[in-house]
């Protein structure tokens, strides 16, 4: 019998053990799971899908087939990374019935600079270097969940494929292979895409960084 979940037998790791749960039809342990993921996949399916309700259905559909399918889950790769996969799969169906389909333009590879070289010294150090949040005031500290906000808002705004590879790294911290599996993306494609997201949400944050509010002065360009 199960003690709140907790214990698992000499050689058994807490992932064995979660899915061990699930496997027994543990119902605490499939709404923890839902809690932990459901906000994230439905951002991914996102993506791929034209609106939000659709991309509720997929996430719907991915559930059933991830209790459906949790017999034959092998562990080859992480419990979170397969119902990733199973996602993305379903989201990509979804979304080609749909008449949704991501150009190569959308996949953010573009030649556009992830950062403006006008912020740049000629020998390439920083003129304009990015506003620091490290030195944290009282009006920044109240002000920390407008930033969040503000950051989720911003990651709504990048293209697809940036914001799939966002979501997969930087909010679920999985691994750049584990990424690249799931997308379907090369590893250099994955960096790229990676770095761009990251350097838009950057300047999204300093954007709100430099508002009065948030306890920084206006920022004023450099000349070089």
């Amino acid at each position: 019998m199960m003690s709140g979940g907790k214990q698992h037998g000499p050689g058994e790791t807490e992932p064995d053990a979660a899915v061990a749960r699930l496997r027994a039809g543990d119902e605490v342990a499939f709404r923890e799971l839902v809690r932990s993921l459901n906000g994230a996949m439905i951002s991914l399916a996102r993506t791929f899908v034209k609106s939000r309700p659709t991309a509720e259905e997929v996430v719907q559909d991915t559930w059933v087939a991830v209790i459906t399918g949790l017999s034959g889950f092998e562990g080859r790769s992480s419990l979170k990374s397969w119902i990733f996969a199973i996602l993305v799969n379903k989201a990509r169906t979804r979304g080609a019935r749909d008449g949704r389909t991501i150009t190569f333009s959308d996949l953010g590879l573009d030649g556009d600079p992830a950062v403006d070289p006008g912020r740049f010294k000629p020998n390439g150090m920083w003129a304009d270097p990015p506003a620091s949040w490290c030195d944290l005031t009282p009006e920044r500290i109240v002000a920390g969940r407008q930033m969040l906000e503000h950051v989720r808002a911003a990651l709504d705004t990048l293209p697809p494929a940036q914001r799939s590879v966002i979501i997969l790294r930087d909010v679920e911290g999985l691994e750049p292979e584990e990424a690249c599996a799931i997308l379907g993306v090369s590893e250099a494609n994955q960096r790229v895409l990676l770095h761009r997201g990251r350097a838009r949400l950057r300047q999204a944050m300093e954007t709100l960084l430099a508002r009065p509010e948030m306890g920084s002065p206006p920022r004023t360009t450099r000349k070089v």
